[in-house]
């Protein structure tokens, strides 16, 4: 089954394993979601599912957005997300309780922390955090020139292009620029704790972003999805 949701990075922090080693650790707020559309080949051209999380006022979003969500039988949602799948049907939903029913896979059905286990392994996506314009030692992990015997280079990046031919500096050269808010996937973070009370996940490492951004998290596709 493949396992989905949306949350927020929390704080960072650290734990202890049953084997007594510490480990560093993030709190996630994830969910709760809700799929609000299912989308077949025959009709999309694709086959996916499309999840909803964060419910706001109405007011937040356009008229299209709002029918959006009331089509699905769902509050308004801040975020809408597609994740593409071969068979839409062998997504995880609904609440994961003892003695209750699955949920079927249509649009309004509930997805929780519930459907994580302590072990799972899920690859997480977000934004980087925005570091503004850097210089190619802080970019590209440069070592910078000499900074004794009168040495001038300091953290310049050297020289940048040949002479006469081609007389241009060559496409994809590193040097300093926009650094971070960049899309990036942690791959392979395993889950060492569910908080389904909270909708709180503890997953193993950093994600990326700074606290409040935003995450896509998914059963890594090195699993076997």
């Amino acid at each position: 089954m493949s396992k989905v949701i949306l949350g927020r990075k929390g704080r960072m922090s650290q734990m202890f394993t049953e084997e007594g080693v510490c480990i560093p650790v993030t709190f996630l707020e994830a969910g709760p979601c809700f799929i609000t559309k299912v989308l077949e080949t025959a009709k999309d051209g694709y086959s996916a599912v499309q999840v909803g999380y964060d419910e706001v006022r109405e007011k937040v979003l356009s008229k299209a957005e709002v029918g959006h969500c009331k089509a699905a039988g769902v509050a308004p949602q801040r975020v809408l997300k597609e994740l593409r799948l071969a068979d839409t049907s062998k997504v995880a939903v609904g609440p994961a309780k003892e003695g209750e029913d699955a949920v079927e896979v249509a649009p309004g059905a509930p997805i929780t922390v519930g459907v994580f286990e302590i072990g799972d392994v899920v690859d997480i996506s977000g934004e980087s955090r925005g570091r503004g314009w850097a210089g190619v030692m802080r970019r590209h992990g440069f070592g910078g020139g000499r900074m004794t015997h009168g040495g001038m280079a300091r953290r310049r990046p050297g020289s940048i292009g040949a002479a006469t031919y081609p007389g241009r500096v060559i496409k994809g050269k590193r040097m300093g620029g926009r650094m971070g808010g960049e899309r990036i996937t942690v791959k392979n973070v395993e889950i060492v704790g569910v908080d389904t009370e909270r909708n709180i996940l503890i997953v193993k490492g950093s994600v990326p972003g700074h606290r409040g951004t935003l995450l896509f998290i998914r059963t890594a596709l090195t699993a076997g999805v």
